[in-house]
């Protein structure tokens, strides 16, 4: 389970490419993601599955997030990343075009960054270093979204979601040595 979120963005970008395949009008600058879960979308169902089959991931994630932490902040933000789980999972039910779909998928990416950094948080006594690059990615992210004028929301998405990948990928490798 301590890989679930490297294995979240795998199933991401697999299902992605495929349904851009499907899809060759797509442009990563002009359009976003979710344009490939929308009703102009050939065969929507690749993608919105996709994001389904990722939340799964981000779930056995945060579970293990919660098992391992010592910390009830740590706890805190496992749970956190549960509820990001949850709402990429809607993202893929309430797919573009429908009216909870900016919604689900805003808060997709406020609840998965904001729980990487309460659970650093918790971690902060143990792995001072851990909860450092946390802060780094939580700004780097927080700071692209605000500051870069983004060309489309698939290039902001792809910034966010490699983030999201170090931050699993760091995640691993902090637990890899205990």
């Amino acid at each position: 389970m301590r890989v679930s979120g490297i294995i979240a963005s795998a199933v991401f970008w697999i299902f992605t490419f495929i349904s851009i395949s499907r899809n060759t009008w797509f442009d990563f600058y002009r359009d976003a993601f979710s344009d490939l879960g929308g009703s102009r979308a050939n065969d929507p169902w690749i993608y919105n599955y996709g994001l389904i089959v990722a939340s799964i991931f981000v779930i056995l994630l945060s579970l293990d997030m919660i098992m391992i932490s010592r910390t009830k902040i740590g706890v805190v933000g496992g749970s956190y990343i549960s509820i990001a789980g949850i709402f990429l999972a809607l993202i893929g039910i309430f797919p573009a075009g429908t009216r909870p779909h900016t919604f689900v998928s805003t808060w997709f990416f406020i609840q998965a960054f904001i729980g990487f950094l309460i659970y650093g948080l918790g971690e902060f006594r143990k792995y001072p270093g851990y909860l450092a690059t946390i802060i780094i990615i939580f700004i780097t992210a927080l700071s692209g979204a605000i500051i870069i004028r983004w060309p489309s929301a698939a290039t902001i998405e792809a910034y966010e979601i490699i983030l999201l990948t170090v931050a699993s990928l760091i995640y691993v490798i902090k637990h890899r040595f205990q």
